[in-house]
């Protein structure tokens, strides 16, 4: 089994779908199909069972599968350590990015680290921060930065925070909120959050409950902020989202939410990593470049 045929196992118990997999390998799906063949005769055992819904790995195959995944872990921290025993910083930095901070954020900031380190590679995948963490803990990457605040023990450094703020396009009063249209901003429903609310809707949930009994009327929902603002500047309704979505070119009202205490509602974005990932010089180099250029409030952990 060579690299290729660990990706193939990987990707087919991923998406359980040929199709889906070939895509993400480049390949036609008679190829996959072919080479899921010789792996079968190679092996003497079926691998992969087809039915109406998609494609399912047999327990024969996701025992290879697992299998595939530690040979590609071990085969990437070799090709790390490889490059690193010069001390030098090239190779590809792998990272996990929340999909606001890799459009708005995360592009000039590696421009400007490509500017100091030419023989530097990137491998970015932009996802929702719950599924950074899951590529995280599997150390599918080497750098994670998350909008909101997670359960991590290891290494972090706080990059920035914003509020999060009410906008509408008159000026409203809080008291009038529960009569009010809200345009709800609803995260995408993948796998990873499918089963709990996001940290962000946690956050608003508390700040509503803290102040009304009654739920909020919901006029619509949307999965992406910049939606929800155009929504609020059609005069739909109201919204309540971060504040680094709103700019004073939008013309709206917008007041910032705070806690009956006083203390303003803030969200996060995080970066973080393994500190024994710091060994590989790419990693320190970005980790401390990071630092410097969004310092924020260091958080070690």
């Amino acid at each position: 089994m060579d690299d290729k045929d660990a990706a193939i196992l990987q990707y087919v118990a991923e998406e359980q779908s040929l199709t889906k997999a070939a895509e993400r390998l480049y390949m036609t799906q008679p190829a996959l199909s072919y080479r899921i063949q010789q792996m079968e005769r190679e092996f003497g055992v079926p691998i992969i069972v087809k039915h109406t819904k998609g494609t399912h790995l047999t327990p024969e195959g996701e025992a290879l599968a697992a299998y595939a995944r530690k040979m590609r872990d071990e085969l990437n921290a070799m090709k790390d350590y490889l490059v690193n025993m010069r001390s030098s910083v090239k190779g590809t930095l792998r990272l996990g990015v929340a999909s606001y901070y890799g459009l708005y954020k995360l592009p000039p900031l590696l421009r400007k680290f490509r500017d100091l380190y030419p023989e530097v590679q990137f491998s970015v995948t932009c996802a929702l921060s719950s599924e950074i963490i899951e590529l995280l803990s599997e150390q599918e990457i080497h750098v994670g930065i998350v909008r909101g605040d997670y359960h991590w023990l290891e290494a972090q450094h706080l990059l920035h925070d914003e509020p999060i703020c009410l906008i509408s396009r008159e000026p409203i009063q809080l008291e009038e909120l529960p009569r009010l249209p809200q345009i709800h901003y609803s995260a995408p429903k993948a796998k990873a959050v499918r089963q709990a609310a996001t940290t962000f809707d946690h956050t608003i949930q508390g700040w509503w409950h803290e102040h009304y009994s009654t739920p909020p009327v919901i006029a619509m929902q949307v999965d992406a902020y910049e939606t929800c603002k155009e929504m609020v500047k059609q005069g739909l309704g109201y919204s309540i989202i971060p504040g680094v979505f709103v700019t004073p070119e939008d013309e709206l009202y917008t007041m910032e939410l705070k806690l009956k205490n006083g203390e303003a509602i803030r969200r996060n974005t995080w970066m973080l990593y393994r500190e024994h990932s710091r060994e590989l010089a790419i990693v320190d180099r970005f980790v401390a470049f990071m630092k410097t250029e969004q310092p924020g409030s260091p958080a070690e952990a």
